[in-house]
C-alpha cells in the first residue's frame, strides 16, 4: 500500500456534508483517499470513485479495501461522468468531490514521464491504458509535442499553459535541440536557457504546460464544471480543490456564476487553504485552494 496524504480531507468532508445514506461521487479518485474517507462514513450509502488513470484506481481499490463494498470504481474522465452514473442507475448525486492534483504515484514513477525529477521517457499522459486513453484525454504524449510542434506554438502553449514569461527562449531551445526524448534531456535544455531565478526548477512551469496539454485537462475541467448542475441533485454539495491558477480561476468564475443564476450557493465566500500544520506534514498541499457549493 503506498502512503497517501489526501489534500484537505477533513475540510472536504465537512463541506461536503456526508450523510450516512448518501450517494456521492469522487471524481478524481487517486490513491482511493477521500474515497475511502466518504465510504467510512456510510451505511447504506454508495461512492462512485473514478479516475482517467488505470494504474492509480487499481493502488485506490487496494487502498479502500476495508469499505470496498460501499465504492463503485470506474476509469472515467470529467467527461464521462453522466455516462458513469447512468450506467450504475444513479439519477442524482448528494456530493461530488474533485482533487485536481496530479498523484505522488504519477509524479515519482519514471515512465510515467511526468516529472524531471525522475528521469524517463517524455509520456505524461495521465491514462495509458482503457477506455479513458483515446485522443480525448491526450493521445499524443510530451514527445510529440516537444519535437513536432512548431517554435510558435510551443512558445504559446509555454506561455498560456505554464504561465511562463521566457516561454520564446524556452521553445528556440527545444526546438534547437530536437529530437528531445526523455524529461531528464529537457530539463538540462530548459535550464540553459532559462537558468534559475527563485526557488522553482527553472522547467517546472514548462513541464506543467506540457501535462496540461497533453491531457486536455482545461477542457477537461470545464466539461466537469459544466456537468455540476446535472450530475448533483438539489441540496447536494460539490468541492473542488484546485492547486494552479489557471484552474482556480476556472471554477470561482463557475461557482460565482451559478450563485449569480441562484443555482447554488456558494459555501465558500473566500477560497480555503490547507492549514499550516498539513503544509507541514504535507509540503505538497501549500498550493491547494478548495472551493464548494450548494446546488439549489
Amino acid at each position: 500500500m503506498q502512503q497517501h496524504y489526501p489534500v484537505m480531507l477533513g475540510e472536504s468532508l465537512d463541506f461536503l456534508n456526508v450523510r450516512p445514506e448518501g450517494i456521492y461521487c469522487d471524481a478524481t479518485a487517486g490513491l482511493g483517499g477521500h474515497s475511502g474517507a466518504i465510504a467510512q462514513r456510510l451505511t447504506t450509502g454508495l461512492v462512485v470513485a473514478c479516475d482517467r488513470d488505470a494504474e492509480s484506481l487499481e493502488m485506490a481499490r487496494e487502498n479502500t479495501r476495508d469499505c470496498s463494498a460501499r465504492i463503485h470504481f470506474h476509469q472515467a474522465l470529467f467527461s464521462q461522468l453522466g455516462e458513469v452514473l447512468e450506467a450504475e442507475g444513479i439519477a442524482k448525486l448528494d456530493g461530488l468531490v474533485a482533487d485536481l492534483g496530479v498523484s505522488r504515484h504519477q509524479l515519482t514513477v519514471g515512465e510515467r514521464g511526468f516529472s524531471f525529477m525522475a528521469d524517463g521517457p517524455l509520456d505524461m499522459r495521465m491514462s495509458r491504458s482503457g477506455p479513458s486513453s483515446g485522443l480525448a484525454s491526450g493521445e499524443r504524449t510530451a514527445a510529440d509535442i516537444v519535437n513536432f510542434e512548431s517554435e510558435q506554438e510551443l512558445a504559446r502553449l509555454i506561455f498560456t499553459l505554464g504561465e511562463e514569461r521566457r516561454s520564446r527562449k524556452i521553445a528556440r531551445a527545444i526546438v534547437r535541440g530536437r529530437p528531445i526524448t526523455t524529461t531528464g534531456q529537457l530539463a538540462k535544455l530548459i535550464e540553459g536557457a532559462a537558468p534559475r531565478t527563485g526557488k522553482l526548477h527553472p522547467a517546472t512551469q514548462t513541464f506543467m504546460a506540457l501535462r496540461i496539454a497533453v491531457n486536455n485537462e482545461l477542457g477537461e475541467l470545464d466539461a466537469l464544471l459544466e456537468s455540476i448542475p446535472k450530475l448533483v441533485g438539489a441540496g447536494g454539495h460539490a468541492v473542488v480543490i484546485s492547486f494552479m491558477s489557471l484552474e482556480d480561476r476556472r471554477v470561482k468564475r463557475s461557482f460565482q456564476a451559478l450563485a449569480k443564476e441562484r443555482r447554488a450557493r456558494l459555501l465558500t465566500r473566500h477560497v480555503v487553504r490547507p492549514s499550516v500544520e498539513e503544509i507541514r506534514d504535507n509540503p505538497p498541499s501549500r498550493s491547494a485552494k478548495l472551493r464548494a457549493i450548494e446546488l439549489l
